[in-house]
């Protein structure tokens, strides 16, 4: 029997050694503001049709009311991690890390480790500290073991990220945290057709149906269920059948990770931030106006193009649904010269197919250089040129947007975001709930849980199908 420990037992033995001191002052600021902004997101997409459907789904489905589902009932702690991880994944308004090969939204991870710490009846401060590790883990598993050029999807590394989080929020010792994240890494390889070609609204539930598994890992290993050691080294484990060889040594990882995490200032895909922020600035400075618009080109990087500018992932000019408009980086210009924003409001059925944003988005080229691919991703460059029916042009270069790393949104911008997209709940308890995040390292963290099961929706605005 092998006694050495095997790469996973070493990601356990790291998980089940982090306390709130190893918890920089920025990092735990940056996790309060992530989870500001992710409840946020959820109770925006609260009235959403799947969104819906999934909580009848889980209503009828019942289980011990041992986790709260944002805005709803209790169940059991891994259903209410699918439950809650599709809400605030729904809108697609939620954060990212850039790697060079992946990306990634590791908010996501805030659903299942919120589930398992409710369940666990922890603190604030633990649930802080498991969620560290969570966005510590599957953003540098994103660094160093990039799948989407192999044909899987970001929720790849999130299996081993949201089972670390929630086995650690369980307060499970290093071997169970092991287990539950060998568990978890070897169930949820999913593939990337998820966001490729004509989208569905699995786009925004594949990641919370792994959390959902992940919940369930940490609970199997709570019971004494292993998973295989060698997961990740081992015969057709995950470097050998997806990944390729890397290194991490896990003794030496910190908690950083979630400092270099960016916000969506739109309600759009990650890499359109800049080229919107530029096009509304265009349309702003110069007056311009989509009916005398004949052209809009978009320079931007590779992994841009290739995602929603019509590159590897397919046509991005077909566009009925959501799911495909967010991912469309004509639809979102167009929409954005339109409207003079992008928030979910641009998400509506019957905004979606009108003839004006229908005609405009296919006056819409984008194309990738070499320059700004290589820029990416320490920056996020674009040049958006514009040309009118009279024959003017007009072109703007961007190399960031505010929420970038290099303009980090504040407290205050995301609590401005939080407060925009919960504007249909009463406002004492939207300002409770805020408040109580901005302080969660003092109290349990029952008390936030209780505070998301009081929200109803009084307005149904947004996103009716």
């Amino acid at each position: 029997m092998n006694t050495s420990a095997s790469v996973v037992e070493q990601l356990g033995n790291w998980a089940s050694t982090m306390t709130w001191n190893d918890l920089s002052p920025a990092v735990r600021l940056a996790l309060k503001g992530r989870v500001l902004d992710a409840v946020g997101c959820a109770v925006g997409a609260l009235s959403a049709r799947p969104i819906t459907s999934i909580g009848q789904l889980a209503d009828e489905l019942g289980g011990e009311p041992l986790a709260t589902c944002i805005g709803g009932s209790k169940t059991a702690p891994d259903r209410a991690a699918f439950v809650n991880g599709s809400a605030i994944r729904y809108l697609d308004f939620n954060d990212s890390y850039l790697a060079k090969g992946e990306t990634c939204h590791p908010s996501d991870n805030i659903a299942p480790v919120l589930a398992a710490a409710e369940y666990a009846r922890t603190s604030g401060r633990e649930f802080l500290v498991a969620l560290a590790i969570a966005y510590q883990v599957q953003c540098r598993l994103s660094d160093v073991a990039p799948v989407r050029r192999r044909g899987f999807d970001h929720t790849v590394q999130g299996a081993y990220g949201a089972a670390a989080g929630a086995a650690r929020a369980m307060g499970l010792p290093a071997l169970q945290i092991a287990n539950a994240v060998a568990i978890s890494g070897t169930s949820y390889n999913s593939l990337r057709v998820t966001r490729t070609g004509e989208l569905s609204n699995w786009k925004g539930l594949a990641y919370p149906n792994m959390a959902m598994g992940a919940v369930h890992a940490a609970l199997l290993a709570k019971y004494g269920i292993s998973g295989p050691r060698e997961v990740f080294e081992g015969n057709k484990g995950f470097m050998d059948a997806i990944a390729g060889k890397f290194d991490i040594d896990w003794a030496k990882e910190d908690l950083e990770k979630v400092t270099q995490t960016i916000t969506k200032r739109y309600n759009a895909e990650i890499h359109s931030q800049s080229a919107i922020e530029g096009l509304l600035e265009l349309r702003d400075n110069v007056g311009l106006k989509a009916e005398d618009i004949e052209w809009i080109r978009l320079a931007t990087f590779d992994v841009a193009f290739d995602i929603i500018g019509g590159g590897e992932e397919g046509d991005k000019r077909s566009v009925h649904t959501k799911e495909e408009a967010d991912h469309s980086l004509p639809y979102l210009l167009a929409v954005a010269c339109l409207d003079g924003q992008v928030m979910p409001e641009q998400y509506l059925s019957e905004r979606i197919v009108r003839e004006d944003v229908q005609k405009l988005l296919r006056k819409v080229n984008v194309y990738p250089t070499k320059t700004y691919t290589d820029q990416f991703p320490q920056f996020m460059s674009c040049k958006i040129d514009v040309e009118t029916r009279d024959g003017q042009r007009f072109q703007l270069e961007k190399r960031d947007y505010q929420g970038f790393r290099t303009r980090p949104a504040t407290w205050r911008l995301l609590l401005n975001k939080y407060m925009s997209l919960t504007n249909h709940v009463d406002d004492a308890l939207r300002t409770k709930i805020a408040d109580v995040i901005f302080h969660l390292d003092e109290v349990q963290v029952t008390e936030l849980t209780d505070l998301l099961g009081q929200i109803r929706i009084s307005d149904g605005k947004y996103l009716r199908s």
